[in-house]
């Protein structure tokens, strides 16, 4: 499904579903500290129910669920989601196509609400009456996020500015380490009661971090399969003059846990 939003990348319109493929061989990358950061707020665990928002290809369910709660997770591409199902089978995760707009559970039916790399896409004023109300008493929304830092890593940064050559207004680029931003609307109903910043290391090859670059926005969400080819072969070369065959990258994770008032 194409997306067109003037915030984001100069309204340049991009489609997940484009690089599913992609994205659910490479974008699975959060290291484990990434997860202990949650466990260790007592969330996602233990039969706790949990509905994770633009669940992409199911990253945050798939690698959670060894740690006992139920999950559904929902995203508005059908791509991602066929590729969340096949990536999944064995475990009893429930997917759905749909946006978070237009969520339709039964009211206070989570413990828990998440949504990881994706949060700045929603329509804020419309979905938080509807989060309040899909959450049971004192339950909780967690924004997780992760990225790498270009001005602190060599490789990322020149990664980062070969795609800003192929897609110059890319609002991806130039991140820095900061808190996640919550909307004002969510001070109505509810309450930021714990947020976190760090670094970590995370770990890739040529290929591996080819993959990752190739399965952001302003690749291959965005250009065309002959401005991909092209870009993917400038970025290899790249490579191949400035990283060895393995190598760390510099990234920063947040969190940012928000209680049903």
């Amino acid at each position: 499904m194409e997306i067109i939003d003037k915030k984001i990348d100069g309204g340049k319109a991009f489609d997940w579903g484009k690089t599913s493929s992609d994205y659910a061989k490479y974008r699975d990358i959060y290291p484990q500290e990434f997860y202990d950061k949650i466990i260790s707020r007592n969330l996602c665990i233990d039969e706790q129910a949990v509905l994770d928002l633009g669940t992409g290809t199911g990253v945050i369910p798939r690698n959670m669920y060894q740690y006992g709660a139920k999950w559904i997770g929902i995203d508005i591409s059908e791509n991602q989601i066929e590729q969340a199902k096949l990536l999944s089978q064995g475990m009893d995760i429930e997917y759905y196509a749909k946006s978070a707009e237009n969520i339709d559970f039964q009211d206070n039916s989570f413990d828990v609400i998440t949504a990881c790399q994706c949060f700045w896409y929603f329509e804020h004023e419309k979905i938080m009456p509807t989060l309040h109300k899909l959450l049971k008493e004192d339950g909780r929304i967690l924004v997780l996020y992760m990225a790498w830092l270009p001005y602190e890593d060599k490789i990322a940064g020149e990664s980062e500015k070969l795609v800003l050559k192929y897609s110059p207004n890319w609002s991806g680029a130039g991140e820095t380490m900061h808190p996640i931003f919550i909307p004002e609307c969510y001070n109505e109903k509810f309450e930021l009661v714990y947020h976190d910043e760090y670094k970590l290391n995370v770990h890739f090859t040529r290929d591996s971090w080819n993959g990752r670059m190739k399965a952001c926005r302003g690749v291959g969400a965005s250009l065309t399969e002959s401005e991909i080819a092209s870009w993917e072969k400038e970025h290899m070369e790249l490579l191949e003059n400035i990283a060895p065959e393995e190598f760390d990258i510099l990234h920063y994770a947040a969190i940012a846990e928000l209680k049903k008032r």
